[in-house]
């Protein structure tokens, strides 16, 4: 059975009525439409989820240090360095190290096969850097996973919820609510239980949306029997 997403415009309505108001003109509308960017920007900032990830490659030039990465990328959660094709196809981990540790490498521009890499989220994009720089010896390419900034949803009037899966939905209504009801004097007592809602959507969104992959945990016994 398929999921009937309502397009923008009545979510805002939604929104407004929890706020016991009402979108009544153009202006209530350019306010939701900014509220709503500012809330998936915050959404970004609460953590993981699985719809945010996303895999890519990116294949290593002979003497290229850096490399920017797709728009959009906040940053990567897991990267390889790829090999070979076909069945010879070998993926290796690279070691991901800080600022102040690639700083401290004496020769940035010796060249060979990448074995660490450092990440840098600039303003406005997100660069890899790799050392030793990749040499020609062979052809590599750079396996990731990234965490993918979810898009904006403010183009407009009827533009559609594809970027935001259903089970997410309740809890964007709930937040557009919350921060409109923060911008209006006289729904100001509505703000808590608003807020509230929001939260308790949101984790519950987030619950259905977690990695359910198998983990062991296995304890290290350190002591010799003899």
């Amino acid at each position: 059975m398929s999921v009937i997403v309502p397009d923008l415009p009545e979510l805002f309505e939604e929104a407004f009525e929890r706020a016991g108001l009402e979108m009544r003109s153009g202006y209530d509308l350019k306010t939701a439409r900014r509220s709503l960017n500012l809330l998936t920007l915050e959404w970004a900032n609460r953590g993981l989820n699985l719809f945010t990830i996303e895999g890519g490659t990116l294949p290593l030039v002979a003497g290229t240090t850096t490399y920017t990465l797709p728009t959009g990328t906040i940053d990567i959660i897991e990267h390889q360095l790829r090999t070979g094709t076909g069945t010879a196809q070998v993926d290796t981990a690279l070691e991901r190290i800080s600022v102040s540790t690639y700083a401290q490498q004496t020769n940035k521009q010796i060249t060979g096969r990448p074995t660490q890499v450092f990440v840098q989220r600039l303003p406005t994009s997100t660069t890899v850097t790799f050392w030793p720089t990749p040499d020609n010896s062979q052809s590599y390419t750079l396996s990731y996973y990234r965490l993918k900034g979810i898009d904006g949803l403010a183009s407009g009037v009827g533009a559609d919820m594809t970027s935001v899966p259903p089970r997410f939905v309740p809890a964007l209504v709930a937040g557009l609510a919350y921060y409109i009801a923060m911008k209006k004097p006289e729904a100001i007592q509505r703000v808590l239980p608003l807020k509230q809602i929001y939260d308790e959507q949101f984790e519950l969104a987030a619950g259905e949306d977690r990695d359910r992959s198998s983990v062991s945990f296995v304890p290290f016994n350190t002591m010799m029997l003899g």
